[in-house]
C-alpha cells in the first residue's frame, strides 16, 4: 500500500513540477514587444561601450565598419517598388519641364499657374502620349510636313551586292534593317548610317535551332530573304524566305534564336503584334500562321486566301489585314474565328496596310490606291493612276495647275495630257501610314516615293510631295 501510495505521490509530484515548470507566453523572447528589445539593445550598447578591454573595443570598431559597408550596399541596392518609383519622379519632371517651357512660351502678362494646374497639365500630356502609342487617337502629321530640300537630298548607301528585297524599321526609329536574295541581312545606324552584319548559322546549328532538312533539289537551306518585321520592344528581329522558315534573331547581339517550320511553300511578309511578341507570317502556301516568340511556340493557322498571300499588316488587337492573288483582301478576327472579305473593282491587289482600327489602305497592280472602311465591303475612295510620271520639272503638289485637277481623284478612269500611263511603272507595289496619324507613303516602279495626307473625315487622300529616289 505504501508503495502505490508513494507512486501516487511520486505521479502527483512530477505533475505538479510540470505544472510548475510552465511558464507564460510573456516570458517567450520571440513574443518580446518591440520595445523591450529596444530597451535591452539599448541596455547591450552601454555594456559595449562600456568595456574595459581595448582589443574588444577594437574588433567590435571593426565589425561596426563592416556593418556599415554592409548598409550601404543594402542603401544602393533598389527594390523593383523604388525603381518604378524613381522612373515616374523623372517621368514627372520630364513633363513639368515641358509644361513649364509651354507657360514661359505665352505671353508674359499671364498668371502664373498654380501647382494643380500644373499637375493637371501634366496628366493631359501623360494621357495625350498614350492614347497616340495605343492607336486610340490620330495624330495630325501631315499638315505639319515641310517639302523634302532636293538640293540637300539624303544618301543612298549601297551595301547590300543582290537586289533588296525586304526593309525594316525599329519603333524608336534609331535602327534599320534590310535583307537581299543572297541572303544577307544589314543592321543600320539610322543616324550615322553604319551597318553591322548578321551572321548565319551553320547547317547543323540550324538543325538543332528547330530547322527542318530542305526539300526537292536543294541540297542545303536557301537564304534568300523576301520579310522582315522587327518585335515593338526592339528585341527580336523575325526573317523569312525561300527555305520556308521563319528565323527569330536575337537583335541585341545579332545571334540566330530559333527556326520555326510549318509553312510548305516561301514565307512572304511577316508582322509583330504592337506590344507584344506575337508574330503573322504570311506564304505562298495561302496560310498565314500565328506564333509567340517569347515562349518560342506555335499558336495556330489561320486559312481563306484560295492564292499564295502577299502582304499582311496587324495592329494591337489580335485582328490579321491581309492580302493576296485571289484579288481579294481579308479581315481576320483571330479570337472570334471569322474574317471579313474585302473585294476591290477588278484588279488585282498587290499590298495593305492599318490607318486604324477601322480604316486601312491597299495598292493595286492598276496604279490605284483605295482607302477602306470596316463597315463597308467596296472602297470608300480611290485614287486613281497615282504613281503615274509626270513631266519633266513637275511635282506632284502643284495643285493650282491643271496637271492633277479634283476630278482626277475620284472614282474613274481619267486621262490626263503629259502622263505617262505605263503599267510598269505606275504599279503600287508597296504603302505604309505613319503609325496613328494622317500620313501614308506609297511606292511604285516611277522611281519615286509618294507622300499622302488621309482626311478620313472627308473620306478623301489628298498627294502631298514626291521623294525622289535615284540609285
Amino acid at each position: 500500500m505504501k508503495s502505490k501510495n508513494e507512486k501516487k505521490r511520486g505521479t502527483s509530484a512530477t505533475k505538479g513540477g510540470l505544472k510548475e515548470k510552465k511558464f507564460s507566453l510573456k516570458n517567450d523572447p520571440f513574443f518580446e514587444t518591440e520595445s523591450k528589445k529596444r530597451r535591452k539593445m539599448d541596455y547591450e550598447d552601454d555594456n559595449i561601450e562600456s568595456g574595459d578591454s581595448e582589443e574588444e573595443a577594437e574588433i567590435l570598431g571593426a565589425s561596426d565598419g563592416n556593418g556599415g559597408e554592409d548598409e550601404d550596399e543594402n542603401e544602393i541596392e533598389e527594390t523593383p517598388g523604388e525603381i518604378r518609383k524613381r522612373v515616374a519622379t523623372e517621368l514627372l519632371g520630364k513633363m513639368r519641364a515641358i509644361a513649364r517651357k509651354e507657360k514661359e512660351g505665352r505671353d508674359g502678362d499671364e498668371e502664373v499657374e498654380e501647382e494643380e494646374a500644373r499637375d493637371s497639365l501634366v496628366a493631359k500630356i501623360l494621357q495625350q502620349e498614350q492614347l497616340e502609342e495605343s492607336g486610340r487617337i490620330k495624330r495630325v502629321v501631315a499638315s505639319r510636313l515641310k517639302k523634302p530640300e532636293t538640293a540637300d537630298g539624303f544618301r543612298v548607301m549601297v551595301k547590300h551586292r543582290h537586289t533588296v528585297t525586304a526593309v525594316a524599321l525599329s519603333d524608336d526609329d534609331l535602327k534599320g534593317f534590310s535583307a537581299s536574295k543572297d541572303g544577307t541581312i544589314l543592321q543600320w545606324d539610322v543616324e550615322s548610317g553604319k551597318t553591322e552584319r548578321y551572321q548565319w548559322p551553320s547547317e547543323d546549328i540550324l538543325k538543332s535551332h528547330g530547322a527542318k532538312d530542305p526539300r526537292g533539289r536543294l541540297k542545303k537551306h536557301s537564304k534568300s530573304v523576301l520579310a522582315l518585321a522587327v518585335s515593338s520592344d526592339g528585341r527580336y528581329l523575325a526573317s523569312g524566305g525561300l527555305d520556308r522558315h521563319v528565323h527569330l534573331w536575337d537583335i541585341r547581339t545579332r545571334e540566330h534564336l530559333q527556326a520555326f517550320s510549318g509553312h510548305q511553300k516561301p514565307v512572304s511578309c511577316l508582322s509583330f503584334r504592337q506590344g507584344t511578341t506575337d508574330l503573322f507570317s504570311g506564304s505562298f502556301d495561302r496560310t498565314i500562321k500565328y506564333w509567340n516568340m517569347e515562349d518560342r511556340a506555335y499558336i495556330d493557322t489561320i486559312c481563306g486566301h484560295e492564292s499564295e498571300v502577299l502582304t499582311l499588316d496587324c495592329l494591337r488587337k489580335e485582328r490579321v489585314l491581309t492580302v493576296g492573288r485571289d484579288r481579294c483582301m481579308m479581315l481576320f478576327k483571330v479570337l472570334d474565328q471569322s474574317r471579313l472579305v474585302f473585294r476591290p473593282p477588278p484588279t488585282s491587289l498587290e499590298c495593305c496596310c492599318f490607318i486604324n482600327n477601322d480604316e486601312f489602305l491597299s495598292g493595286s497592280d492598276d496604279g490605284s490606291i483605295q482607302l477602306w472602311n470596316v463597315l463597308r465591303k467596296k472602297p470608300v475612295y480611290i485614287v486613281k493612276n497615282a504613281h503615274a510620271l509626270l513631266p519633266a520639272g513637275q511635282n506632284v503638289e502643284q495643285k493650282g495647275s491643271e496637271i492633277i485637277p479634283d476630278n482626277c481623284l475620284e472614282n474613274g478612269d481619267h486621262k490626263i495630257e503629259g502622263y505617262n500611263f505605263s503599267s510598269t511603272y505606275s504599279w503600287v507595289s508597296s504603302i505604309s501610314v505613319c503609325r496613328g496619324s494622317d500620313l501614308a507613303a506609297s511606292g511604285a516602279g516611277n522611281g519615286c516615293v509618294r507622300l499622302w495626307a488621309i482626311e478620313t473625315g472627308r473620306k478623301d487622300i489628298q498627294p502631298l510631295y514626291d521623294v525622289p529616289l535615284v540609285s
